[in-house]
């Protein structure tokens, strides 16, 4: 007989009261606090009324005609929306086609501007080596706490005496890079990308451009993402410098409607349609790229 571990031995439940019942019980324990409660999706709830409660009161009156802001308020849409955002396209102060197309052209040159200048300086803040690299990001971000209206006058005098006054890219050139920009693709990744993956990729013969191309861009994506949208809002919504710069006949959209508003007699129904109608826009970037947005929100959230 040969000495060593004995075998396992088999266990029988044929003689224990109520085995089939505890495995029952145990496969339909309910592990309490799994899901969130009331306490949560009450404020959520909050959040979510208070932010589209703007939006649908400016469709309410713009729904309307000009007694309706003169009598109780309406919860119910009129029924003269298209009527009103009709004579707000169909207004030759507006200018409301041009004045959307450049407000779609610029956005989307400085959102896309800012992503690839934030993303560049980014990668090289975080992962190279060069004199004076960890006090180049304090001083990005320190410029972010400089006011930005006292540049307003010697830019609008030198944009002037370059002939840029009255065109767009006289909003595109100034806002073409950010320091929250910066920041942020710096924080992602410094801590998204591992320090082993440059070194690899440096071993396998790959430049330091190439190594950015195939190595931090393909991680940079969901914050590069985020950053798009949020330049783009920011431009699409900016009203004081293109109001300083631009003229009537070359506005963005945000100055095209805010001329609704120079005549003697100011119809709000006519000026809250077109609110609504620079909205949908945004509205509808956000509902296509809104998984993009919250991949880029949470990137980087939960560490392994």
């Amino acid at each position: 007989m040969s000495i060593g571990n004995p075998p396992p031995l088999a266990i029988i439940e044929e003689g224990i009261p109520n085995a089939k019942a505890r495995r029952r019980g145990a496969r339909t324990t309910k592990i309490r606090g799994s899901r969130p409660g009331f306490w949560v999706y009450a404020p959520l709830l909050v959040v979510l009324l208070s932010a589209l409660f703007p939006l649908y009161w400016s469709f309410i009156i713009g729904s309307g005609d000009s007694t309706t802001l003169r009598g109780d308020f309406p919860w119910i849409p009129g029924g003269n929306f298209f009527s009103n955002a009709a004579s707000v396209v169909n207004n030759e102060a507006v200018n409301f086609w041009p004045a959307l197309w450049n407000s779609i052209y610029s956005s989307f040159l400085i959102a896309a501007a800012v992503v690839i200048t934030s993303t560049l300086a980014g990668w090289a803040f975080a992962k190279l080596k060069f004199l004076g690299g960890p006090a180049l990001p304090v001083l990005v971000v320190a410029t972010t706490a400089v006011p930005q209206q006292p540049g307003v006058v010697p830019l609008s005098i030198r944009f002037s005496e370059l002939g840029w006054t009255g065109q767009i890219g006289a909003i595109i050139i100034p806002a073409l890079t950010s320091a929250f920009g910066v920041f942020w693709m710096t924080q992602y990744l410094g801590q998204t990308v591992p320090d082993e993956l440059i070194e690899a990729a440096r071993v396998d013969g790959a430049t330091m451009f190439r190594t950015f191309l195939t190595v931090g861009l393909p991680a940079a994506r969901p914050a590069a993402a985020m950053l798009f949208l949020f330049t783009f809002v920011g431009a699409w919504n900016n009203f004081f410098w293109p109001f300083i710069v631009l003229d009537r006949q070359n506005p963005t959209l945000p100055v095209a409607l805010s001329l609704l508003q120079s005549n003697y007699f100011v119809d709000y129904s006519v000026v809250l349609a077109g609110v609504v109608l620079a909205t949908i826009p945004l509205l509808l970037l956000f509902i296509f790229a809104g998984k993009q947005l919250v991949s880029g929100i949470m990137a980087g959230a939960v560490k392994g």
